[in-house]
């Protein structure tokens, strides 16, 4: 299945803030995580993770540090802030809005089912 590159960027942020509500992690972890909560259905690149890494540091929602964990590989470590946890509960707020929008609009129109064919014009 392919998901627009809009709905993407837009779940981009929550889906990394609610990864790193849960534990900090490292990029190539959370790009992982990505795709295994998603079902294999998002699969990220480097190229979209750390530039929104780097936005979402600046902005104060995580902050980073460099560590080698049991001697290994030194590795830049992420992990959400308190101001991170405010912005995921709004975004958290504002995708149940949408979620709930949809659901209506999709319970109300059959034309949307993908099981149902319209009808051709005559």
């Amino acid at each position: 299945m392919h998901i627009a590159k809009d709905l993407v960027a837009a779940s981009a942020a929550p889906l990394v803030l609610g990864i790193l509500a849960e534990e900090e992690s490292y990029g190539y972890a959370i790009l992982k995580q990505v795709g295994e909560r998603s079902g294999g259905r998002l699969e990220w690149t480097e190229g979209l993770l750390y530039p929104l890494l780097h936005r979402l540091e600046r902005l104060g929602h995580i902050e980073s540090h460099w560590r080698s964990p049991g001697g290994g590989r030194r590795r830049k470590y992420y992990r959400i802030t308190d101001r991170g946890r405010a912005e995921l509960v709004e975004q958290r707020r504002q995708w149940d809005a949408v979620v709930e929008a949809l659901q209506g609009v999709w319970t109300a129109s059959r034309s949307l089912d993908p099981t149902v064919r319209p009808a051709l014009e005559g």
